[in-house]
């Protein structure tokens, strides 16, 4: 019976270290940032005064072929807007960064720019390729 009594305490009870990794679990999924991607390869042209952006923005791709993709899908010029505003809504504190394909056009460029600024982003920026 005493063999009994030892075997009973000596197990280890896991729901609160369960509890614990659940609750971590739920903070870094609320926590996290998620970046949207634009969907498509696009080739940057290089700059010498490019910068490295860490926060989570917006990102809008023009391909070559001057199609606008934003998070994975066609954009057409008309729905852009719109499409800036629902996810800047989801992230006040992004911006917009564009990714103009080196053949793109460059009114495509100036609509996309003003189609985010019309949307209430107030920072819209250009990727480029860093030049060492």
């Amino acid at each position: 019976m005493a063999r009994r009594r030892e075997l009973e305490q000596s197990e280890v009870d896991l729901t609160p270290m369960l509890d614990v990794v659940f609750i971590m679990l739920i903070f870094f999924i609320v926590t996290a940032s998620f970046v949207k991607e634009a969907g498509i390869e696009v080739t940057r042209p290089p700059a010498a005064t490019a910068e490295r952006q860490e926060k989570g923005n917006i990102l809008v791709a023009i391909s070559a072929d001057n199609e606008i993709w934003i998070d994975r899908r066609q954009v057409s010029p008309k729905a852009l807007r719109a499409n800036i505003e629902r996810l800047h809504a989801e992230n006040p504190q992004g911006a917009v960064v564009i990714q103009a394909d080196q053949k793109s056009q460059n009114g495509l460029l100036v609509s996309v720019m003003d189609a985010a600024r019309l949307a209430g982003v107030k920072s819209v920026s250009l990727a480029a390729e860093v030049t060492e």
